[in-house]
């Protein structure tokens, strides 16, 4: 696979650390024990959560079927327990970890029913299965767009509002999900819903250009998360309890 498909095909991970992760940090917290927990980040790319989860004293675990990512995660971030593995796989038993990860993930695999069914295998009991996932209802599309055989990386503004027959066209490299077909990867599993909701940017890349706006901007639309405007948020953030 050319660097730029796959760059195009698995997305980007979170190369530095900002607000916006910091954010979702606190939101996963809210929800998630993790001192002494033992914690699986699936598509971990470069290790940002798994590092981060270590330092809040996390027996954490990541996995990436990007076997690059994780040389550079062990290199520049000293983390040793990485592996190489397909979402829809895990080389792990039943019942293994307190929570799950899949943050901004399940949008880029082959399968995401089955990885989430992989997901729900190899949490605990009473453990916790933690999802960030593109809201099809966010105004731009933030994975870019195909027009044609043409590529062109950005925020594609209405894409996700299209019918599915066109939305697909122009990104059949990525999902986005709705409320319910977010929750349809989970039917059938035994388990309930903690919370579900959505959330609206960290806008670190504007904040670097002007952090003024960017507080702004914050300010404004993290209020309509608790509206029902929250429906045009960027993320949905769902947290789901295995049965136990």
């Amino acid at each position: 696979m050319a660097q730029e498909d796959k760059s195009i095909r698995l997305g980007h991970p979170s190369y530095v650390w900002r607000f916006g992760q910091d954010r979702r940090l606190e939101l996963i917290r809210r929800y998630v024990r993790l001192d002494g927990a033992r914690v699986l980040d699936i598509g971990c790319g470069i290790g940002a959560y798994v590092e981060k989860f270590g330092a809040l004293d996390a027996h954490a675990f990541g996995v990436d079927v990007d076997a690059e990512k994780l040389v550079d995660a062990r290199r520049a971030k000293n983390l040793a327990l990485l592996a190489v593995s397909a979402s829809e796989a895990l080389p792990f038993p039943a019942d293994a970890f307190d929570a799950v990860l899949l943050h901004e993930v399940v949008e880029h695999v082959a399968d995401d029913r089955q990885t989430i069914r992989e997901a729900q295998r190899v949490c605990k009991r009473g453990g916790s299965v933690v999802v960030f996932a593109p809201n099809r209802l966010y105004p731009f599309e933030t994975h870019g767009a195909y027009f044609g055989t043409r590529y062109i990386f950005g925020n594609i503004p209405l894409i996700g509002w299209l019918p599915d027959f066109l939305r697909d066209r122009f990104a059949p490299h990525v999902r986005a999900y709705t409320v319910r077909g977010l929750r349809a990867l989970f039917d059938e599993l035994d388990g309930a819903w903690v919370m579900h909701t959505q959330i609206y940017p960290g806008y670190d890349k504007l904040a670097r250009r002007n952090a003024w706006l960017a507080r702004a901007l914050r300010g404004a639309t993290y209020l309509l998360e608790h509206t029902p405007l929250r429906v045009f948020g960027l993320s949905h953030y769902a947290v789901w309890r295995k049965d136990g």
